[in-house]
């Protein structure tokens, strides 16, 4: 429920509402109104802004225009992705994985289970093995205490299946993620996760030959590790007065940049 429009920006006392004023839109909107004073202070070399799209669901936008950087004959020395760090200088993040589990079972009436094959219980085994999985990372590690949150988390964010409570459910799907640090191999952790859910596969196919469990990948983020040893380090480093620097676990675009042979560092408001 919005008091406001969320599509326009609104003043509200000395707030700014509106959607996106809290992340990445804020940090745009204040770089774009510093052009005047960019102007008329003169600039030594050029100034770029890369305002991108769908960065939530896989950093979908950026990637083209990363593709048309050397077309352009744009070589930046150096870029500044502001993401929500309260001006921290943040020199790495975690990537992240995500798939969609979907299986396919075998309808029957609740008064004869036996005959059917239910998709909701299988995919909530595959799920708690996931809730285990994660578990086991927060207990065990590997942790690297850089991070906000220390190590490798797996969530699973949306679940559905069935039709009726008198129905065993034929089908049910789950989105899961694994977001993950540098040491660690999703790729690894999926053929895990993959391996665990076929053993329900024999059982399936005792009832129903059509019984299935299949994922699709939905998204996929590399990870940014840097040293923090560049030139645009150093002046985050100097524009906000500290020494230090520091790690997030939330992923961001600065992993593509900074594979495109772009120095990049994480900072915003």
């Amino acid at each position: 429920p919005w008091d406001t429009d969320p599509f326009q920006a609104t003043l509200v006392g000395d707030r700014l509402h509106g959607r996106g004023v809290a992340d990445m839109k804020s940090f745009s909107a204040i770089g774009l109104a510093f052009v005047p004073t960019f102007v008329e202070r003169g600039l030594a070399r050029p100034l770029h802004f890369a305002l991108s799209y769908d960065e939530e669901v896989g950093c979908i936008g950026v990637r083209r225009l990363i593709a048309e950087l050397p077309a352009r004959g744009i070589a930046p020395s150096g870029c500044i992705v502001g993401e929500p760090t309260g001006m921290r200088l943040v020199v790495a993040h975690k990537g992240k994985k995500s798939w969609r589990c979907r299986v396919r079972g075998h309808e029957a009436h609740s008064s004869l289970t036996p005959h059917g094959v239910n998709a909701v219980q299988i995919a909530c085994e595959i799920v708690t093995y996931l809730t285990n999985m994660a578990r086991s990372f927060r207990d065990d590690g590997a942790f690297d205490y850089a991070f906000d949150v220390p190590f490798t988390t797996v969530h699973c964010g949306v679940i559905q299946g069935g039709t009726a409570l008198n129905i065993v459910p034929r089908d049910c799907s789950f989105d899961f993620e694994i977001r993950h640090l540098p040491f660690d191999d999703p790729d690894e952790l999926f053929a895990e996760v993959k391996a665990y859910a076929e053993r329900f596969l024999p059982e399936m196919r005792k009832v129903a030959s059509n019984t299935h469990i299949e994922f699709d990948n939905l998204s996929s983020m590399p990870g940014f590790d840097t040293d923090g040893d560049t030139a645009i380090a150093a002046l985050g480093r100097e524009c906000n007065a500290a020494d230090g620097h520091g790690k997030v676990s939330f992923g961001t675009e600065a992993s593509l940049f900074h594979a495109a042979a772009i120095p990049t560092i994480i900072c915003g408001p």
